[in-house]
């Protein structure tokens, strides 16, 4: 698969690493910086199509927001275990789900810029109900050079494998991507809940934040990984 990951918010907190290693599966660890493991809230846009062929505009285009974190898996290579991924168009989430047995969840959702202002603005609401939900307001700093950014923002954001479980089999795709371009982040509103959701204590601190305008990805097709059954 192709894709486009737009208007990119990262939003990470720092989590004792055994009450995200409760929520693995088999064959992951958590993947630790500092001594601490991380979760992640990432709202973005997305386009995706497939390998060869146009994006067709009222199947391609529609903001995702996910909860993450970052593993290594039984070879000790690293990678991204996802909690949720919430994305507003249903038949993105049904061929995610039936293709790579990723968590997807259709959402009601919406992104918007204020360019005068600097801001981006992300909603997020489960269906049905919305009892889940997130509401994220960013406002865009400087650039940040690539020789500036820091070792621990690279291990938030350089990741290039994505960790996913079906039928008791562990499943690992490649994601490559030139490395993100970063800019600061200057000011951030949010109430979220999709943290707590997964299953994770409520945030303690205000968040590590960064804004990315966005990278071309090519997704791999999924495939297991050897020895690592529930």
């Amino acid at each position: 698969m192709r894709m486009r990951w737009a208007d990119v918010t990262f939003l990470h907190w720092r989590y004792r690493p055994e009450d995200v290693r409760r929520l693995l599966p088999r064959g992951l660890d958590v993947d630790v910086f500092d001594g601490s493991a991380w979760v992640g809230l990432v709202p973005f846009v997305m386009t995706v199509r497939a390998a060869r062929g146009p994006a067709v505009p009222w199947a391609s285009f529609f903001p995702e927001t996910n909860v993450r974190t970052y593993v290594r898996g039984p070879d000790g290579r690293t990678g991204i275990w996802f909690f949720s991924l919430d994305a507003a168009r249903l038949g993105a989430v049904l061929v995610a789900r039936a293709g790579y047995g990723l968590p997807y969840l259709w959402s009601r959702m919406d992104v918007r810029r204020d360019g005068d202002a600097g801001m981006v603005r992300y909603r997020c609401a489960r269906r049905p109900g919305g009892g889940s939900a997130s509401m994220v307001d960013v406002r865009v700093g400087d650039a940040i050079a690539r020789g500036e950014v820091g070792e621990l923002d690279d291990f938030l954001t350089a990741r290039f494998r994505l960790y996913s479980a079906a039928r008791g089999a562990l499943r690992v795709a490649s994601a490559d991507h030139a490395p993100w371009p970063l800019r600061r982040v200057r000011e951030v509103r949010m109430r979220d809940r999709l943290v707590e959701a997964a299953g994770l204590p409520p945030p303690a601190e205000a968040p590590r934040a960064l804004f990315s305008p966005g990278v071309d990805v090519r997704v791999g097709g999924a495939t297991s990984v050897l020895g690592a059954r529930d």
